[in-house]
């Protein structure tokens, strides 16, 4: 394969391997491709993965899809004689079948169907354009003879051409269940391999420094709500006093769903986590400005609380429900660095939305129902 041609496939691979293992795009990996001498490479480091074979199978699961065009008696004839005569350029050579340029770098999606005579599950391949095309010449010139199959290395099916096929799909039959058929409909579709690949080496490396820089975050993070939680005491009163004991509740609610996920907290993450917070803090300004403003109109304090949530409500709605389309548009649209950050901050507005509204007004209420408390000292007005 020339230079040119290999570069494109492990360019390729990189993609098909980021797509794998970055899923939700918050692990940002590092992947590069490197060429010593004759030989490319592909680099794959992935932070927060404790178990190493983890990672080797991330990487190495995802099938190599390939089709095999059928070599007619000569050819097959001559390459037996050649492996008879223990030829070493023909010992590993397929006598029956040969490489074509059709694989899985041209597959668009892979699904399950089911025989409907033998009930039996079979997976269909959608190729796109030019793997369409490609199908069709293969097919074209392979009428009356098979075309076979392979799935990392190995045959599966090796059906007749009966005619030229122009609509851009394959059927994979085999001996396999539903489960298995799933399976196997999953990894392609997850990406098949343009190129096999083999594991030259391994190693991990320690989290020392990546600890220390998170001890510095979490001091960082614990001075910023402090002042944070003072502003809004002195400010609110009570009022904030609910609305630190809310954001305490938040925070840790939105990390048990980035374990839950899970999300890496790279750079990207925790700059989409730290502006979510900003913005359940601002929610909750928002609200406790709306009650000041209804206790000076004259209202009792637990009208004023009902009135400033639900009138403060339109405005929250309005701000976080833009961002979370903004969001919405970085994750779906953008590079995986970008994708971080943005489902890092779509799951932290969703999360301020609740608290906000549920656990302030919650907390705020089952206080001032306590005999005694009812007064407006407990707000600045």
């Amino acid at each position: 394969m020339p230079d040119s041609e290999k570069s494109q496939a492990l360019q390729g691979l990189k993609d098909v391997i980021e797509r794998r293992i970055n899923i939700f795009g918050v692990e940002e990996p590092r992947i590069e491709v490197s060429k010593s001498g004759s030989e490319w490479r592909l680099i794959v480091e992935i932070a927060g993965i404790k178990d190493i074979n983890q990672a080797i199978n991330a990487i190495g699961q995802t099938p190599f899809l390939e089709f095999k065009e059928e070599r007619d008696s000569a050819e097959t004839n001559l390459i037996l004689e050649k492996q008879k005569n223990q030829d070493p350029q023909a010992m590993f050579e397929d006598p029956y079948f040969k490489q074509t340029s059709l694989t899985g770098r041209y597959l668009e999606k892979a699904e399950v169907q089911f025989n409907p005579t033998t009930y039996q599950p079979n997976v269909l391949l959608q190729f796109n354009d030019e793997g369409a095309k490609l199908f069709e010449e293969l097919t074209s010139k392979s009428i009356g003879r098979r075309i076979a199959i392979y799935i990392d290395g190995m045959p599966l099916s090796a059906p007749t051409v009966q005619e030229a096929i122009n609509n851009g799909s394959a059927q994979i039959t085999g001996q396999f269940n539903i489960e298995e058929a799933k399976a196997l409909a999953r990894n392609l579709n997850q990406g098949a391999l343009p190129v096999p690949i083999t594991l030259i080496s391994q190693r991990s490396v320690g989290g020392t420094l990546g600890f220390q820089e998170l001890e510095k975050s979490l001091f960082a993070g614990i001075i910023g709500f402090a002042i944070i939680s003072v502003f809004m005491i002195l400010i609110y009163r009570l009022g904030g006093f609910f609305s630190v004991l809310a954001l305490a509740a938040y925070v840790p609610l939105v990390l048990a769903i980035f374990k839950i996920i899970p999300v890496t907290m790279t750079l990207s993450g925790i700059a989409g986590f730290i502006l979510s917070i900003g913005m359940a803090v601002d929610a909750n300004i928002l609200i406790l400005e709306r009650i000041r403003e209804e206790i000076k109109q004259g209202r009792e304090v637990t009208t004023a609380i009902k009135e400033g949530f639900l009138r403060a409500w339109p405005s929250i709605r309005d701000s976080n429900v833009s961002t979370i389309i903004t969001a919405l548009i970085l994750y779906f649209f953008t590079a995986s660095i970008v994708r971080g950050f943005a489902l890092t901050l779509l799951i932290g507005v969703i999360v301020s939305m609740f608290s906000a509204i549920f656990v302030s007004r919650t907390l705020i209420l089952a206080f001032l129902n306590q005999k005694g408390v009812n007064s407006k000292l407990w707000f600045r007005a």
